[in-house]
């Protein structure tokens, strides 16, 4: 008698499955790829609706966030006894290589990763999928295409606003907060700038759109159970997706910025 698998090997094998299943929805998009002048229509309104629509949010989170880490800077300079004109130094290093692609791709996934869940999920057990596959027309190509690839684009871009946003609460607390002038905030940032870790940094956010685009997509197409199964499978596509970050996260690290 065959006995279920239970405990640690069920999730294992939910796990694998679940990746197996995103790495083929992987290679369908870049299939579906080849049909993208048929689909810039549909290309460019996902634009708008996970790029543009994301902007306010993510605005007013980076004005936190370089807000933050310009006063918990500052904090640590005391402690430690380091002059506060290396504060610019610090929050420009930490906004463009960690803060900024982070933060905002986490909230992303919040508010697009899950909307993308929730929205395939209806259509899904609806059957208004099903409805498209029997007009001929493939659902990666006009569901999932479109949308991952939206993703791909508009987080760089969104990062890139993130960055200045953040950079410029952090001289605004540094200025008002810290007694630290702007000509030594940003000769400081100024001095550690570096274009390659601006684009490391836009290069992880690209990664974490199309992860958290492909993830939303993907837990969408495999909704069950009405209602509560569409709830279900917006929470897993939030979860997996922040997971997916951080892990991604520390591998780019290891990778781009070696000590």
């Amino acid at each position: 008698m065959i006995r279920p698998i239970s405990g640690l090997g069920s999730f294992g094998v939910r796990t694998v499955s679940r990746f197996g299943g995103m790495t083929i929805m992987l290679g369908e998009f870049f299939y579906a790829l080849r049909k993208l002048p048929r689909s810039m229509p549909l290309f460019v309104e996902q634009m708008y609706q996970v790029g543009v629509r994301s902007l306010p949010l993510i605005l007013i989170i980076s004005v936190f966030v370089g807000a933050v880490s310009a006063w918990q800077a500052a904090y640590q300079f005391k402690f430690i006894g380091a002059p506060l004109r290396f504060l610019g130094q610090a929050v420009g290093k930490a906004t463009v290589i960690e803060l900024a692609p982070v933060l905002s791709a986490l909230v992303f996934a919040g508010r697009v990763g899950a909307g993308i869940t929730a929205e395939l999920g209806t259509m899904k057990v609806t059957e208004q999928i099903d409805a498209l596959e029997s007009l001929g027309i493939n659902p990666v190509r006009y569901l999932v295409m479109p949308r991952i690839l939206a993703c791909l684009f508009m987080v760089p871009l969104l990062v890139t606003f993130a960055n200045f946003i953040s950079i410029m609460g952090g001289l605004v607390v540094s200025i008002i907060g810290v007694n630290v002038s702007s000509e030594t905030f940003l000769f400081g940032f100024r001095d550690s700038f570096k274009l390659t870790d601006f684009l490391a940094g836009l290069t992880k956010a690209a990664v974490f759109g199309l992860l958290i685009g492909l993830v939303g997509c993907y837990e969408g197409f495999r909704t069950r159970g009405g209602a509560q199964g569409v709830g279900l499978a917006t929470t897993t596509s939030v979860v997996t997706s922040s997971v997916l970050i951080l892990v991604f996260n520390f591998i780019f690290a290891m990778i781009l910025f070696r000590l």
